[in-house]
């Protein structure tokens, strides 16, 4: 039942991909339909229903260049939504001789389940943070952020990494990619519109239309005002279909990152460490909500596009077996020893460093005791 639920989710999430584009052409029609309206409104005051169908001839006219555009744009985000993402992340790819402890981390999960091993990047970005992005298997990507591979230990990493990968198995990084895309075409044309509404109302102005006919204007002002609703509808419902977009997904990634490391202890204690710490700074929006954790919000919990980490946490405690510890403190990188230090505190074996506790050695298998001093035998102090 588990399984076939999965499944099911997985072609769900084709179908909405597959909705989504279709929805994008539906809203690029309506601002451009929009537009017409306006742009016939501010030079033609002409009843409310002659101004309906000039606007419609003009949409007809209009149409093969939006469908162009809406195409082009799809085909710039298809091949280069990756490179764009980079140049806002800083992010760049990165391979085993560079990057030993992650590549192989992310190797041996894929190796284990068969999957395909997506391109590895890194950000040298101080935020805790990861994400994935890709259309297509040879396209998918894991970008993660520096400040996430210093804080968390390889568990935890390999569990972020596997919260990663799940996404991607699962469809999710299609459909996000996608709604990433919807939200700049509409974000563009709704501000082509505005600009022109502008500009237009700031030469021509209100006072200078003609009349189509003697006494029967009066509807300009009219479809001004449709014109501007359906542009604001269509920006809105682009915000919606990205916030639509069910916060199902990431527990269902936490719950794969588990299914994939058996360890829901380190997806926890991963989502502890990077809780209030995965900003990024020079992101947009729009890449902070394909992230493993988007501290961004608004309006309260409504528009947030993930869970929280308390409830994302209870889930795995809950059906995982998972031990929370709670909000986590990461420690400072640990400071060199004074270099006053005893020679029994700074002692290095052939096989690390020193115990830290005085009177102790690090030898090849652990901890070893301090040689005697010389008044002293190996069952205690020896007498005079």
């Amino acid at each position: 039942m588990a399984a076939y639920g999965l499944y099911t989710y997985i072609r769900a999430n084709k179908r909405r991909s597959i909705a989504l584009l279709i929805g994008l052409f539906v809203l690029v029609y309506v601002m451009v339909f929009a537009g017409a309206l306006l742009a016939e409104a501010l030079s033609i005051n002409a009843p409310i229903d002659y101004l309906i169908r000039a606007a419609e001839f003009d949409f007809i006219k209009a149409l093969p260049w939006a469908t162009g555009g809406a195409v082009l744009w799809i085909v710039i985000a298809y091949y280069f939504h990756q490179s764009m993402i980079d140049a806002v992340t800083g992010a760049s790819e990165v391979t085993r001789q560079q990057e030993p402890r992650l590549y192989n981390l992310l190797e041996n999960l894929c190796i284990s389940r068969g999957i395909t091993m997506p391109t590895l990047r890194v950000a040298e970005d101080p935020a805790l943070n990861a994400f994935s992005t890709g259309l297509t298997e040879k396209q998918y990507s894991i970008t993660v952020m520096r400040g996430l591979m210093e804080a968390l230990n390889d568990a935890e990493l390999e569990a972020v990494l596997g919260h990663e990968l799940t996404h991607i198995r699962n469809g999710d990084v299609q459909m996000m990619v996608i709604a990433v895309v919807i939200a700049g075409v509409i974000s563009f044309f709704g501000e082509l519109v505005f600009r022109m509404f502008f500009q237009m109302s700031f030469y021509g102005g209100f006072g200078g239309r003609r009349r189509d006919r003697e006494g029967g204007g009066g509807g300009a002002g009219i479809a001004i005002i449709i014109a501007l609703v359906l542009i604001v509808v269509s920006w809105v419902l682009s915000i919606v279909i990205r916030f639509a977009i069910s916060r199902q997904r990431e527990y269902l990634a936490d719950a794969g990152s588990v299914e994939l490391t058996k360890n829901p202890d380190a997806m926890i204690s991963a989502l502890r460490k990077i809780e209030g710490r995965g900003e990024l700074t020079h992101a947009t929006s729009a890449v902070m909500e394909l992230c493993v954790d988007n501290p961004r919000e608004g309006f309260g919990d409504i528009f947030a596009t993930h869970p929280s980490v308390e409830d994302r946490v209870a889930q795995l405690v809950k059906y995982a077996g998972g031990h929370d510890p709670g909000p986590l403190q990461i420690a400072p990188p640990q400071e060199q020893a004074p270099p006053d230090a005893t020679p029994a505190e700074t002692y290095g074996g052939p096989w690390g460093g020193a115990s830290g506790q005085p009177g102790v050695e690090q030898g090849p298998w652990g901890p070893q005791p301090a040689p005697n001093p010389p008044d002293e035998g190996p069952w205690g102090p020896r007498r005079s």
